[in-house]
């Protein structure tokens, strides 16, 4: 009996997956077909996926072409299956041309023309609404989100306004954006979403504004230092029936919502110890205290709780700037300790400290690619990690455009109660003297 094998992620089924199944099937005995796993898509940074798993499995088996279908989970997963489930022949679209030629020395592989004028791409492109992003900036750096906006179906950065003329020229000149705006109504008027990336000060105003306009909104937290603020935000976004999300990424990426999993789910056992550090790693921005403080206290808060004992605060400012702080959490059964350098250096690292485990991320573990899982008696860590470039923002879009799809406003990213948290702890800081 000769085996074939192909693989896809057969989204939004037509009849182009239909003609490669078919032709597939008449190079052999028996067909197997390999789905891609959601979680491999999202590692891989495919994230324009339109179907769900069981939707495309669904799709693929009822063309009565299929005699065994696999989900696709990992890279390096196709040598595998060729070698497990004895496979002659790999076939595989035309486009894919060169890219599978190391797996001739297992079968034989084989590249089909594809079906001309059908694509997933096309369909996507018809189905999916698209949303005009605007930019309200004071400074030239993007935070990538023109270059990873275009990654996610039906997005795009259009608009930027700038109350500064020469960083408006500047960031347009870098970035080529469609529209520049000197006046803040007529972009805002023009944007489906708008982006708040400036200074703290400036960014619970912008944010109102946006929101009364009845725009969605992303921002860069915190969006203010009074939480009775933060909770007027909230509010209406609802009223508005828009939705307000906290521009941090983190919580967007897989490997991240992993080590929830292991924290949140007791697989290290209870949580004694939270230990976390950041420091600056952008000259080109001033003061990013605050911005950075935001990414520690999100996972503390996520995985100690909110229910800490007592807090100290230790605090280093030149004038009004914090060059260092050190924030201290005691909470009923542990302890959390985060380090956040502004001026002064520290080195960026996470540890997590269990009954039964230990989690560490080094480097810029907000935005990581990998965790180690070091159990007690075991020489050998475990290591957990997906794929992915860019520093994440095509995730936040990514989940903004699920709820926009589900008609959803509520992040379940980032919590309400975790938003208003993080701002009171970062205005006790703030207030805290040398």
């Amino acid at each position: 009996m000769k085996k074939i094998i192909t693989y896809g992620t057969f989204d939004l089924f037509h009849k182009g997956h239909y003609n490669i199944l078919k032709r597939a099937k008449e190079y052999g005995d028996y067909l197997i077909v390999g789905v891609t796993g959601e979680n491999y898509d999202i590692g891989r940074g495919k994230l324009s996926v339109h179907d769900t798993l069981a939707t495309r499995i669904e799709n693929v088996k009822n063309t009565g072409l299929v005699d065994e279908i696999i989900v696709e989970e990992y890279l390096g997963q196709k040598i595998g299956d060729i070698i497990k489930y004895d496979i002659d022949a790999f076939v595989i679209g035309d486009d894919w041309v060169g890219k599978f030629d190391h797996l001739s020395r297992y079968c034989n592989m084989v590249y089909l023309e594809r079906t001309k004028g059908i694509s997933s791409t096309q369909l996507r492109e018809e189905t999916f609404e698209n949303y005009d992003i605007g930019i309200i900036t004071d400074e030239i750096d993007d935070n990538e989100l023109v270059k990873e906006a275009k990654l996610v179906n039906g997005f795009q950065v259009k608009n930027v306004f700038s109350d500064d003329k020469k960083i408006l020229d500047a960031f347009q000149e870098r970035y080529n954006v469609e529209n520049e705006f000197e006046n803040l109504n007529e972009m805002i008027e023009q944007s489906d979403i708008v982006y708040i990336h400036c200074a703290i000060e400036k960014r619970f105003n912008y944010i109102r504004k946006v929101l009364n306009a009845g725009k969605h909104v992303i921002y860069d937290s915190p969006a203010t230092f009074k939480s009775n603020e933060l909770e007027e935000l909230i509010n209406l976004a609802k009223e508005k029936n828009v939705i307000l999300m906290e521009n941090i990424k983190m919580v967007h990426i897989y490997v991240f919502n992993q080590l929830l999993w292991m924290t949140q789910g007791g697989l290290i056992g209870d949580i004694l110890s939270f230990n976390c550090s950041i420091s600056k790693d952008d000259e080109n921005r001033s003061n990013l205290f605050y911005d950075l403080s935001a990414l520690t206290l999100l996972p503390m808060l996520k995985i100690m709780g909110q229910d800490y004992e007592n807090a100290d605060f230790k605090v280093t400012k030149e004038g009004d700037e914090i060059e260092f702080a050190s924030m201290n959490f005691v909470y009923p059964n542990g302890r959390a300790v985060i380090n956040v350098g502004n001026v002064v250096r520290v080195d960026n690292q996470l540890e997590i400290i269990g009954t039964k485990g230990t989690i560490r991320m080094r480097g810029n573990w907000w935005r990581s690619k990998n965790f180690s899982l070091h159990k007690p008696g075991e020489v050998d860590a475990e290591l957990y990690n997906t794929n992915f470039e860019g520093n994440g923002f095509k995730y936040l879009i990514k989940a903004m455009s699920t709820m926009l799809k589900n008609n959803r406003i509520e992040s379940m990213g980032v919590f309400e109660d975790e938003s208003i948290k993080i701002v009171e702890i970062l205005e006790k800081v703030k207030n805290t003297q040398n």
